[in-house]
């Protein structure tokens, strides 16, 4: 099974980081979204989730299923990624 990651960040969250960097850890590609830098990012981001804190993870499984948090949760995140 694929899924594929969009985390939603800014340049400056140190939440982001470490999300970032414990996918990378765990040896899993995702796509990097700075929505201090795309405006038009920012506002997917919000239609998205309805606010505009990050980091904002989208999880998308070849299923077509969807898994969407707040926050840099590693529960959710392992969870997500496991099933």
């Amino acid at each position: 099974m694929s899924i594929n990651i969009k985390i939603y960040k800014t340049t400056t969250c140190p939440y982001c980081k470490m999300e970032a960097e414990y996918l990378q850890s765990k040896g899993i590609q995702f796509e990097e979204i700075y929505v201090d830098k795309d405006p038009k990012a920012a506002q997917e981001m919000i239609a998205e989730s309805g606010q505009m804190g990050v980091p904002f993870t989208v999880i998308t499984k070849d299923d077509g299923s969807r898994i969407s948090f707040l926050g840099f949760d590693k529960q959710k995140l392992e969870s997500a990624i496991k099933e």
